[in-house]
């Protein structure tokens, strides 16, 4: 369904009936919990998918634009994990870490967070209506999914705070 549709439109990634009243631990937990992720990140481009984009890298430019996507912790281990375990140093032009060398593209697009995936830009194209129910149907899943990994997760953080803390 595009642009819109409430929480009957939306399967749940988050989904431990199968493994009984708790949650899966260890190992087994963590590749489910990106493995929901993941799933929850394809219902997200599914909704935008009508939607292009100049892939001009703007929206990364976070200092340029005072935005910047904020991250729950499963979503940091997830941008690591595609980062090859270590996050990349800082830009000097205050632009995503995560943007490859000539500031132009993602390092890392496949895993990008939620919130760069659902970044509205000004010069997109597409229909009138923006999905706006569908997303924060798939917002409320991706804390559930996000408390359900980590249940001391207060709430998400701002990118730059989490690369922050991993960049020595």
């Amino acid at each position: 369904m595009r642009g819109g549709g409430g929480d009957a439109t939306v399967t749940s990634p988050v989904d431990w009936s199968d493994e009984g009243d708790e949650p899966p631990s260890g190992e087994h937990a963590r590749r489910r919990a990106l493995g929901d992720l993941r799933t929850l990140y394809r219902l997200a481009d599914e909704a935008y998918r009508p939607y292009r984009c100049p892939a001009a890298a703007e929206c990364c430019q976070l200092a340029t634009t005072g935005r910047e996507p904020w991250l729950w912790p499963v979503e940091w281990k997830l941008l690591l994990q595609a980062a090859g375990g270590r996050a990349p140093p800082a830009r000097a032009d205050g632009g995503c870490p995560f943007l490859d060398a000539a500031g132009a593209r993602c390092s890392v697009y496949a895993e990008r967070p939620f919130g760069c995936r659902t970044f509205f830009c000004h010069r997109a194209r597409g229909p009138r209506r923006e999905p706006l129910e569908r997303m924060a149907a798939l917002s409320r899943r991706l804390e559930a999914l996000a408390r359900m990994h980590d249940p001391d997760a207060d709430a998400p953080r701002p990118l730059r705070a989490w690369h922050s803390g991993a960049v020595p």
